[in-house]
């Protein structure tokens, strides 16, 4: 597994349980560096003043949403490779396609576990 586990990560949600909820399951995996921020205009501002290894993004937020904060890194030369990885109570079709379409890595349909949240991240790094 090629994960560096020391990279900072960015946990995007407006939900301060989810955020904790996240934190703990990438804390178990064994990441260290873990900030997170309430919504995409913070999560930007955040991303612009420091180099994460990966951002792990919930899609429904105000006033800026995870799919928008998707579009705003794509679209900026100095995050736009940055690893996304969405995060949403909803799976719908659509969505996904969406998502897939603006760039995002890897998808992750709520409620989830370690294991999963471990294999999406795996797969995220080993494109």
């Amino acid at each position: 597994m090629a994960v560096d586990m020391s990279m900072p990560v960015l946990v995007v949600d407006d939900y301060n349980t989810m955020i904790r909820i996240i934190r703990n399951l990438l804390k178990q995996l064994g990441f260290e560096d873990i900030d997170d921020a309430s919504d995409g205009s913070a999560a930007l501002s955040k991303l612009r003043e420091k180099k994460y290894g990966l951002v792990i993004s919930d899609w429904n937020m105000e006033p800026m949403t995870g799919y928008e904060l998707l579009k705003e890194v794509r679209a900026d030369p100095g995050l736009n490779k940055t690893p996304f990885i969405m995060v949403t109570a909803e799976s719908k079709t659509e969505n996904v396609i969406a998502a897939k379409k603006a760039g995002v890595n890897n998808y992750i349909v709520k409620p989830f576990n370690a294991q999963t949240l471990k294999t999406k991240i795996e797969a995220v790094f080993a494109e």
